[in-house]
């Protein structure tokens, strides 16, 4: 099995590699890849980016937000975490999560953390997840992914994601931090990320026949155009997305509680609407009729709204605290 020990932490990078692996490196050869990317949401192939991040929060912190190819849900990354990843041939049976978390779980017991496989697809430690993967299948190869959230921000996590309550109670539990964990505090012997990261390559390599391998200068530039091509791009990460319906609510001081719904499409707006007890003289259909049409982006927003005077329609509002509660 070739590894690839991957130093890069830019996402945008980091997922074309693996897509490039996938897709071009000879398929006699299975790949093992161990990676880290620095402040940034992953999206699932089939999820829509607004409806997963806090876009507020995302946008204060500079976390980059980028879109895998595979299913599955949100997570976020930060130095503290980190990501593994499987290629091979012998795709046969799908979604077979067990297959490559296993080679994990004993590595993480060597050093004494009870790791178990849980669920669909977690590795939890007592029930609490540190570990999310998924899977993309293509012409009977399977590239399976996880997290490792060694050290990361919980904080983090629950300010940057948008989890349904939904999805919260079906796990019986109140809140997200409440349901993730960090795998530091479990390990016999406390160290730091990067020399978890030596320990867990060591134990691996007792599981797996892992063989150091290279990526050429040709490799890398070819990543690099795949990541500029799709990965950097607004219409992959944000403009791929499904048909949603999302609902944003704050109150704000003399003006009221203000209620948007908007439809956004591809990322897109499609249509919107206002409701509330705030105060405001504006027909909010002007509103309407500017916004729909518009990317969800600031700058087509800010561009759009421009002509308007938005205390117009929102008592003590500025256009600036009312674009806030917009990409919240």
């Amino acid at each position: 099995m070739k590894f690839i020990n991957v130093k890069t932490t830019d996402p945008y990078f980091n997922l074309a590699l693996e897509q490039y692996v996938f897709d071009c490196l000879p398929r006699e050869n299975e790949y093992f890849l161990l990676w880290q990317n620095d402040n940034a949401i992953i999206v699932g192939k089939h999820q829509n980016t607004e409806a997963e991040i806090c876009r507020e929060y995302v946008e204060a912190k500079k976390i980059r937000v980028v879109r895998r190819l595979s299913g599955g849900g949100a997570v976020y990354h930060d130095l503290g975490n980190l990501n593994f990843t499987f290629i091979t041939d012998d795709g046969k049976k799908a979604f077979d999560f067990g297959r490559f978390c296993r080679p994990v779980i004993k590595a993480l017991k060597k050093m004494g953390v009870k790791a178990e496989l849980n669920g669909r697809n977690d590795m939890t430690i007592d029930g609490r997840k540190f570990s999310g993967n998924s899977q993309y299948f293509r012409g009977g190869r399977v590239m399976h992914h996880g997290t490792l959230m060694y050290d990361s921000d919980l904080s983090a996590v629950e300010s940057a994601l948008r989890v349904s309550a939904e999805k919260i109670q079906s796990k019986g539990v109140k809140s997200v931090r409440s349901r993730v964990a960090n795998i530091r505090p479990c390990v016999a012997e406390d160290v730091d990320v990067e020399e978890f990261r030596r320990l867990l390559i060591a134990h691996l390599s007792e599981e797996l026949p892992l063989q150091p391998f290279e990526l050429t200068q040709q490799d890398i530039e070819q990543i690099e155009t795949l990541a500029r091509r799709r990965y950097r791009t607004w219409e992959w990460n944000y403009g791929n997305s499904p048909a949603c319906t999302v609902e944003k609510s704050r109150r704000f001081e003399g003006c009221g509680n203000i209620q948007l719904r908007l439809t956004v499409k591809k990322g897109v707006i499609e249509g919107f609407d206002v409701y509330g007890d705030y105060f405001g003289n504006g027909d909010k259909r002007q509103l309407a009729t500017a916004l729909c049409g518009v990317a969800l982006q600031r700058d087509a927003v800010c561009g759009a709204l421009s002509s308007l005077d938005i205390s117009e329609y929102f008592n003590h509002l500025t256009a600036e605290q009312f674009i806030g509660l917009l990409l919240s």
